[in-house]
């Protein structure tokens, strides 16, 4: 089910709200019993949520639910042996992952590797179910602390479920740490100031999506689907941008109106993006983007491994392990592959001499263009069917010449004014705009500008989705 489907903005989220709001007035001896109401009812509610998308895969989640919370029981409680059962409960995790995820990869290539054609072997496709690689990080990162004792282990399966399969973040993020929710499973506040901030961050949210990100993806696919071997320079630069936008857009309208609906049930998750494209080098760029996955990979990969405590030398390797396994963790093409190596190579030479130079160099605009032309590039080998054609694609950003199709051919006043407006938005002078004038997320008044402002973009996103039916959302493939 999509945030941005009307099954979901007019029926599933509504009734949600609704209960929820009703059991928080139910008259009970404490408020405990009030938030198990509330636990209860969400988990259910999550459940079908996740289970709209195909009911078979609610036993896949069930499944990862009690291999972390009975793993998570048996390491809080084992005297011995604490290791070998961590051990055991990744490696299920990672075969459930590996299964599911890079199968359909592994068969293809023994096929091509014997110089059979695909399909030969007679193996049906595995089909990924959604959001698999963001809730099962996130009952890893519950069993590891709980064997780290960085937190108490949650004896009630209702709420670790609750935890893992909760509707707002299930299925594209952000990756919840249980530390940052242990908590709030047990006792929240709701109140109207957090609801309207809720509302309105979804709304902005919402905007994101449907209104740039929509538009975007529609015509970076005709571009895509085109002959990219002869298109203009034009066209190629006009596409890789457009994706640029389509896939910021697109993800972090997703997380604002993950953490918008959050906060209208009264949890608050941490931010995932803080305007990356602002970055002035790549290590700044990963520390905006997708940044509970970023905190994933530092917290249970890097610093485990020894981070940078240990030399440059084995600092080198650890990065090169956290981005090689962050283009795998993104998907099962060699694309993937590719382009975490790209970003590993960027942040090695940023932490072996370049990044002295991006920090002396007095033109940060110099920083800025190339931290926003490497990450264009990157997205590029993310967005082709292989590297083959991530190479055919870039070729063509240098091609002034030939039989190709005009740039006008895909524009129009809509597509235009959407990448306009999402270029602005997520460039450093909007950036400078808002410090300047005080807007901050940490408001929650309601003010009339922010209420019709709502309203507009509420309706304009109500209208393009009734009219369109272009809408899918990237990340749910991960």
């Amino acid at each position: 089910m999509l945030f941005s489907s009307m099954m979901f903005l007019w029926i599933f989220l509504p009734v949600v709200l609704v209960v929820n709001y009703l059991l928080g007035r139910i008259k009970t001896r404490d408020i405990t019993s009030r938030i198990q109401y509330k636990n209860i009812f969400l988990l259910i509610a999550s459940l079908i949520f996740y289970a709209w998308g195909g009911f078979y895969y609610l036993f896949l989640i069930l499944s990862v639910i009690l291999i972390n919370y009975i793993a998570g029981l048996l390491i809080s409680r084992a005297v011995s042996n604490k290791k070998t059962l961590l051990t055991v409960t990744i490696a299920a995790n990672i075969l459930i992952i590996g299964y599911f995820k890079y199968f359909n990869l592994l068969i293809h290539t023994i096929e091509s590797i014997a110089g059979r054609e695909a399909g030969a072997f007679g193996l049906k496709e595995v089909i990924l179910p959604i959001g698999i690689s963001f809730f099962i990080f996130q009952a890893m990162s519950y069993v590891i602390d709980v064997y780290w004792g960085k937190t108490d282990c949650q004896k009630n399966l209702a709420y670790f479920a609750l935890y893992v399969a909760l509707f707002p973040q299930l299925i594209a993020g952000p990756i919840v740490q249980y530390k940052d929710v242990a908590a709030q499973l047990h006792d929240r506040s709701e109140n109207t100031s957090k609801f309207v901030s809720g509302i309105r961050r979804f709304t902005f949210g919402l905007a994101k999506k449907v209104l740039i990100a929509n538009i975007m993806g529609d015509v970076v696919d005709k571009i895509w689907s085109a002959d990219i071997g002869s298109m203009y320079a034009s066209v190629a630069w006009f596409g890789m941008i457009a994706y640029t936008l389509q896939i910021y857009y697109d993800f972090s309208g997703y997380s604002d109106m993950a953490i918008g609906i959050g906060r209208m049930l009264g949890f608050e998750f941490k931010e995932n993006f803080n305007m990356p494209y602002t970055s002035l080098s790549i290590k700044e760029f990963w520390r905006r983007w997708h940044i509970s996955l970023s905190s994933w990979f530092r917290d249970y990969v890097y610093i485990p491994l020894g981070g940078s405590r240990k030399g440059d030398k084995l600092t080198y390797r650890n990065l090169f392990i956290v981005f090689l396994l962050t283009g795998i963790w993104h998907g099962a093409n060699y694309t993937f592959f590719f382009w975490g190596l790209y970003y590993a190579f960027f942040i090695i030479i940023e932490r072996a001499f370049l990044g002295d130079l991006l920090e002396k160099n007095r033109c940060k605009f110099i920083n800025y263009i190339y931290a926003i032309l490497v990450v264009m590039v990157g997205w590029v080998f993310f967005r082709a069917d292989s590297i083959g054609d991530a190479f055919v694609f870039l070729g063509g950003l240098f091609r002034f010449s030939g039989k190709g199709i005009s740039i006008f051919e895909y524009l129009s006043f809509k597509v235009l004014l959407a990448f306009l407006v999402g270029i602005f938005l997520s460039c450093p002078v909007w950036s400078r705009i808002k410090a300047k004038m005080g807007i901050t997320e940490g408001i929650t008044e309601v003010s009339i500008p922010s209420f019709v402002l709502q309203m507009i973009l509420l309706l304009l996103s109500m209208m393009m989705l009734i009219s369109g039916s272009y809408n899918p959302f990237i990340y749910f493939q991960f």
